[in-house]
């Protein structure tokens, strides 16, 4: 194990004259430099390096305080300061990319300290805590008892974030209340009498045999006493805060506008997750284009279909009928992990470098289930909602287990951290524009693989698309037209033939997380159309295999790197990865 060590030699040297450098020199400067931001923030939210390039936590939560949210970005201020001194014409082009990345990196944190984002510290889909909990045994006692020590930080964390989220109603900047209705259930499940009844006692209720059964009762006492005098009080605490002050005072204004300083606000998060330079209007209009190109196509997959009625009314059927709803959990993981089994089958024919790390798959935690989105993926598992199986129809699923599991986040997850070559701060960064993207762009491949056998798969696929199309309408109509929620709800139920379970709960996370949902059409363009652009291009020499290896050898990259990556493909002639056969 590696222990963050902050770069502190790095940050001393804050000028250059750039134009001087050596190429070797500039490149080794930035290898520097990432690494000093790296360190600095493995070492600011208590986390140490794996051997494996992975990250462990320690036992204490950062510090969410303004205080030391403004020094982070000051700090990140200077990391951008220095990296802005650099040309970029002294750097080849994997480390043209690296400046980029970690470019795209330090703006987005200083743009989130410029808004005090963290004033609203969640959002009707995503909160600080429903994961502090451990899910499964951990195999080492410096393991448990780093979990104790977060446990016992939790009173301290909770109260910063309570602080927070105050400041943040007293300027009228939190979560929509219409957004936050029945979200306390996911508090109130942590609020329990008997220690081993909370979800943070699963780690404890099976351990590891090769823990002395003396240290694991040790542990487990610990364990009990930490869930009862400071998790659990916590919990109660911010749950009455949560319906006493927070939900009644928050805003009922929707849109992002309406923030202080509201449409640089909103433009700073469209930049954030597209990582491109487009405005609300323009991917308005690039929304209402694409969901009229995806509609054209439902009318061809209803015709396959054999139904004879209305688009309208065919939506309406696959909405009702039963024969679309799985009896139980079970069924509906079933269909997943039958989905998952045909992918398998065909990995090889479309990437030639397979990762060696393997996912599982599970079913969203109950507590979160009720409003959580469909699915999500991970580097562990990907996950697959089960709540409310009428509104969960299987042939929406082998899209939603191709989007999350794998070729979608969990497979992309496990080569961006084997890739041995990359930065240490790439390994694990994310991008929603690159990742949300890949995620949408193999839904749409799974018709060249076959993984869609009938015409209702193939549906629920372009029910998913145009789910995603509508977004791009919809997150822009809220937070830049003014639409009502209404509206919102109105435009998703008619265009596409998701349940009405979830259009509320996808209406109600475009509502309280503007921008992000603009991530995955602009991200799935945007790899289409390179794509076409090599295909075009290369000709007889285009093998999808080694377009997909160099797309994700790329880890998560900002969009317009994904594309100056492509016309390198295309100037080398459409070369994959050294080392890996394509014969």
């Amino acid at each position: 194990m590696r222990t963050a060590i902050f770069g502190a030699a790095v940050l001393a040297a804050s000028t250059f004259a750039s134009p001087l450098f050596a190429q070797d020199s500039a490149e080794d400067w930035l290898a520097a430099l990432a690494d000093a931001y790296y360190d600095y923030r493995l070492e600011q939210y208590g986390l140490t390096e794996t051997d494996a390039g992975g990250v462990r936590q320690g036992d204490s939560l950062a510090s969410v305080t303004p205080e030391a949210q403004r020094a982070r970005a000051a700090q990140y201020q200077r990391f951008h300061d220095q990296l802005a001194a650099m040309d970029p014409a002294t750097l080849s082009g994997e480390t043209r990319t690296n400046a980029l990345v970690l470019r795209t990196l330090l703006e987005a944190e200083i743009g989130d300290a410029r808004f005090a984002e963290w004033e609203m510290p969640f959002d009707s889909d995503s909160n600080f805590w429903s994961y502090l909990a451990g899910r499964s045994g951990f195999s080492t006692v410096e393991d448990y008892e780093n979990y104790i020590g977060r446990m016992r930080d939790i009173p301290r964390y909770f109260a910063e974030q309570t602080a927070n989220a105050r400041a943040g109603l007293e300027r009228g900047f939190s979560v929509p209340r219409v957004t936050l209705e029945g979200r306390d259930v996911s508090i109130a499940s942590y609020v329990v009498d008997d220690p081993e009844d909370s979800p943070f006692w699963r780690p404890f209720a099976d351990m590891p045999r090769s823990i002395p059964e003396g240290e694991r009762e040790r542990l487990r006492d610990a364990a009990r006493a930490a869930i009862g005098d400071r998790v659990t009080p916590a919990y109660a605490a911010w749950l009455a805060f949560f319906r006493d002050e927070y939900l009644p005072n928050t805003r009922t204004t929707l849109g992002a506008s309406k923030f202080p300083d509201g449409a640089a606000y909103y433009a700073q998060e469209i930049r954030q997750y597209t990582t491109l330079d487009l405005t609300a209007e323009e991917i308005h209009a690039i929304g209402l284009a694409e969901v009229a190109r995806i509609t054209a196509e439902m009318e061809k997959a209803k015709q396959e279909a054999g139904y004879e009625g209305t688009l309208e009314e065919f939506i309406a059927f696959l909405r009702t009928d039963p024969q679309f709803v799985a009896d139980t959990p079970d069924e509906l993981m079933g269909v997943a992990a039958y989905a998952a089994k045909r992918v398998d089958d065909k990995l090889g024919e479309y990437f030639g470098f397979l990762p060696r790390y393997r996912h599982g798959l599970r079913p969203v935690d109950p507590a979160i289930a009720p409003f959580y989105t469909a699915g999500r993926g991970g580097l562990e598992y990907c996950q697959i909602n089960t709540h409310d199986l009428p509104s969960r129809p299987v042939y929406n699923i082998p899209a939603l287990t191709m989007h999350e599991c794998a070729p979608g986040h969990s497979f992309q997850a496990a080569i961006a951290l084997e890739r041995e070559d990359a930065p240490r701060f790439r390994r694990q960064t994310y991008f929603s524009g690159f990742g949300e993207g890949w995620g949408l762009y193999v839904e749409y491949l799974g018709n060249e693989m076959g993984i869609y056998r009938t015409p209702y798969e193939r549906f629920g696929q372009l029910s998913y698309e145009m789910w995603r199309a509508a977004r791009l309408v919809i997150d822009t109509g809220i937070h830049h037209y003014g639409w009502t929620r209404e509206q919102a709800v109105d435009y998703l139920s008619r265009h596409t033939a998701l349940s009405e379970r979830e259009v509320g709960t996808e209406i109600d996370r475009y509502i309280s997380w503007p921008g992000q949902a603009l991530a995955y059409k602009l991200g799935e363009m945007t790899m289409r159309r390179v794509r076409a652009k090599a295909e075009e291009a290369l000709g007889e020499d285009f093998d999808i295999r080694k377009f997909h290896d160099v797309v994700l050898s790329l880890g998560s990259v900002p969009l317009p790197a994904l594309e100056a990556r492509i016309d390198a493909f295309i100037a080398d002639g459409g070369q994959g990865l050294p080392g890996v056969s394509y014969d």
